[in-house]
């Protein structure tokens, strides 16, 4: 299936009859109403005086109109899906980042934001919706701006259609610049790797200011002429009946949202019945073999984990569908752009040895925005460093033994929290686990773990300290091990390894 170049041929994919944007309780839009939509939004961007290498930042709720304004601005501007939650400081910041020229909120809606948005010189404009329209029926109301506000638009690519922030984890967050073809590509390569087709429609619970919900969920079901369900978020009590009147043919998520479908699946037995999914995807985070298992016996449908990130537009390898091997703890083989690993000097090393992630392709970002430091230090020789350690077996599957930034050094032996992690969970009490590095004055760090306890099931740290010394070697063993009813998690749903012996109270804050 060749990829398109642009989002408009993406979206002229497939019959224009056909349902393209479903949510509960609506009509569904099908794809030539999804194409009328996407023109007069393109229409009422240039009436508001914004031209296609403007930045639009959204603020909109999870849902069919998150999906479609997003739609609608990439095809016609540069957009920049916001996260709702942020506090009036962090949309300054952003704002302020982005060099907004507009600021797109909900109608009645989002007072702290126009807020900060007028005290910058930010237009807004109100994403309206007319009662009973179809899922994902919008109209845009504002005034025309005498100019764009943008100061920086020679530093940004051609055809440039999304802007992302990195997480910040670590740093300040940077800016990652993807145009109409490296989310196409993404899309395509999603597709194919799902062998996904017009009788597919995707539940999509995943934020739709994150590049898993953006491309996995909406951008490829759309380029194979499937459709989307846009639930309003994640809700583990209500995503089985989402299920249900969705007729979804697959749903895809990070791993603590399947935990959390999990948890609830027994509970539903007759909807997992009367549905019956063709696939469950994992993406974002990794997948313990524990949970995938679980999970493939509750579906009775192939997990298919897959491994992303947004200077990718998203996936980079993917597990392949049956009759072909899927190899739990790997993130499957190359699924788009060509995958490698680097050693620290700039070489790449052969099938077997532990080193870096790299890659390169069409949907790979050409850069980061305004930050030459930045792209000197994430690209040599054409590949992308990742930050992602691992190795590729003999067979070309992916293997991932953490974050560079999150591999724990204890005393100069390097752990990967993954394998503590799988260790942990193979304790029939232990429900989900994350495992992180706890500063340690003689050693620099130690090995921490935060548990979430199976319902009615007990457990002590001595006992759950014994359980993983007769799996892994001494210095991997936790040095503790804490109890918590839910596991802190980022915005887009990952588990937070860094900074989390902080968050749980065990080091004081620097």
């Amino acid at each position: 299936m060749t990829a398109p170049d642009t989002l408009e041929h993406l979206l002229a994919r497939g019959d224009a009859a056909a349902p393209a944007i479903a949510a509960p309780g609506r009509p569904a839009l099908d794809r030539a109403g999804l194409l009328r939509l996407v023109a007069s939004t393109g229409e009422s961007l240039r009436g508001l005086g914004i031209a296609p290498d403007d930045v639009v930042a959204l603020l909109l709720p999870n849902g069919p109109e998150a999906a479609t304004a997003f739609l609608g601005v990439a095809a016609n501007a540069a957009s920049a899906p916001l996260n709702p939650a942020y506090t009036e400081a962090e949309l300054a910041f952003y704002l302020d980042d982005l060099g907004a020229s507009l600021l797109l909120v909900p109608e009645g809606e989002g007072d702290a934001a126009r807020r900060v948005a007028v005290a910058r010189g930010i237009p807004v404009a109100d994403v309206s919706v007319d009662a009973g329209s179809a899922a994902g029926s919008f109209r845009l109301r504002g005034e025309r701006q005498a100019a764009a506000r943008s100061e920086t638009k020679n530093d940004r690519p051609a055809g440039l259609a999304l802007i992302l922030h990195t997480s910040g984890t670590t740093s300040r967050p940077k800016m990652v610049a993807l145009t109409q073809r490296n989310l196409c590509a993404s899309a395509a390569n999603v597709a194919s790797s799902l062998a996904l087709g017009p009788d597919d429609r995707c539940l999509n619970v995943m934020p739709l200011f994150h590049i898993h919900g953006l491309v996995a969920a909406v951008l490829a079901s759309l380029h194979a002429g499937g459709s989307v369900f846009c639930a309003p978020g994640f809700n583990a009590l209500r995503f089985f009946a989402w299920l249900e009147e969705s007729r979804a043919t697959w749903y895809t998520a990070v791993p603590t949202i399947h935990q959390a479908v999990l948890d609830r699946a027994p509970r539903n037995a007759e909807i997992v019945e009367r549905v019956r999914l063709r696939l469950v995807r994992s993406s974002s985070s990794a997948l313990a073999p524990q949970v995938m298992a679980r999970l493939e016996e509750a579906f009775r449908a192939p997990v298919i984990e897959a491994y992303g990130m947004t200077e990718a537009a998203h996936q980079m390898t993917s597990n392949p569908l049956p009759p072909r091997g899927r190899k739990p703890g790997s993130v499957g083989v190359a699924a788009g752009p060509e995958v490698a690993i680097m050693d620290g000097a700039g070489r790449l090393m052969p099938p077997g040895e532990t080193g870096e992630v790299v890659i390169r392709g069409s949907n790979v970002t050409g850069g980061y925005l305004a930050d030459p430091q930045a792209n000197a230090s994430a690209f040599a020789e054409g590949w992308l460093r990742t930050g992602d350690q691992g190795w590729i077996d003999e067979d070309g599957y992916l293997r991932l033994t953490g974050r560079l930034k999150e591999i724990i050094n204890r005393g100069g032996e390097k752990i990967s929290p993954r394998e503590v992690d799988e260790a942990l969970l193979d304790h029939p009490a232990v429900a989900q686990a994350v495992t992180f590095a706890l500063p340690d004055e003689k050693l620099g760090e130690e090995v921490g773990a935060a548990i979430v306890l199976r319902d009615g099931a007990a457990a002590t740290e001595s006992e759950i300290r014994d359980f993983v010394r007769g799996r892994l070697a001494a210095f991997k063993v936790p040095r503790r091990v804490v109890f918590v009813a839910e596991i802190p998690q980022g915005a887009t749903g990952k588990m937070q390894r860094i900074g989390l012996a902080e968050k749980l109270g065990l080091v004081e804050k620097a």
